[in-house]
């Protein structure tokens, strides 16, 4: 890859990043396009994130995706939101056009194409969603778009956004045939009830994410015993989870982030650049 004078700068922003493997999937596609840009990592706290946004924005930057813990930070530094972004309330991707950041949230599109690779159509199904930050608002909000029948959402209730996320169910109950069921993180008894009607479990917060690997959402394994629940992780570092380690040994179907990352980043691309990542190349190269 040659950098030149003009070269365009694309960016993750978050807090950890090095585990990251979106620097190689974005160059990669770069190069097989030949199209003149680079994407690189920058370890962003929520702190810091407004003085990075300046400066990057001041430096030309042409866009950049946000990742934990700055997915919702981002949202108040914003002259515009899409309307995905909007509803959800989150942003994962920003595209910077004359000075203007202009927000989009792709995670929703990335996990609900990762389930239909997986081999699951989630359409008129019941679903766990574990987790409040902007992966689980995302997702909540594409599923009930994309025809999911019930979504049982447990967070905590001191969470910073259990307040978004009451809203957000709120208004897919009154706008949606969706129905969405919010429970305390911790209720084991409606965890159980939940989960013996759902199709699928996700985890959509950081507990299990390196280096923390040896931590599940899922501490009473006799919740996956007799069951025929597909168990699913947000997480892609590592590629297995405790929690889907132990989904797998009780016999369970699972599926993990990567192809979430790889169709979020996918549409990024599509954003930034208005061409379309080489998605099988990609696929054979990082994903397999």
């Amino acid at each position: 890859m040659n950098i030149t004078g003009t070269t365009g700068l694309t960016a993750l922003l978050g807090s950890p990043v090095s585990h990251s493997i979106s620097p190689l999937m974005h160059n990669e596609a770069f190069r097989l396009l030949g199209l003149d840009y680079v994407y690189l990592c920058f370890d962003v706290t929520e702190k810091a994130l407004p003085e990075a946004v300046a400066g990057l924005t001041a430096c030309g930057i042409r866009g950049f995706n946000l990742t934990m813990p700055d997915k919702n930070a981002i949202v108040p530094l914003l002259h515009e939101l899409s309307d995905a972004a909007s509803m959800i309330g989150a942003v994962n991707t920003v595209v910077v056009e004359n000075g203007r950041l202009i927000g989009h949230n792709t995670d929703g599109v990335g996990f609900m194409q990762a389930a239909r690779d997986a081999g699951h159509d989630l359409a008129n199904k019941t679903i766990t969603l574990m987790g409040a930050g902007g992966a689980a608002t995302a997702i909540c909000a594409q599923a009930a778009l994309d025809g999911v029948a019930a979504i049982h959402l447990f967070l905590r209730s001191t969470s910073r956004f259990h307040g978004r996320m009451e809203a957000l169910a709120e208004r897919i109950n009154r706008e949606l045939p969706c129905r969405v069921f919010l429970h305390e993180h911790g209720d084991e008894t409606a965890l159980k009830d939940a989960l013996a009607e759902s199709f699928l479990l996700i985890n959509a917060t950081s507990v299990g994410m390196a280096p923390h690997t040896e931590e599940s959402v899922i501490t009473d394994l006799s919740l996956f015993r007799g069951s025929e629940l597909v168990v699913s992780d947000v997480i892609y570092n590592p590629r297995e989870t405790l929690l889907l380690r132990t989904a797998r040994e009780a016999g369970l179907r699972t599926f993990n982030g990567m192809y979430m990352l790889l169709y979020q980043g996918a549409e990024a691309f599509r954003l930034w650049t208005g061409h379309e990542m080489p998605i099988p190349e990609i696929k054979a190269r990082f994903f397999t």
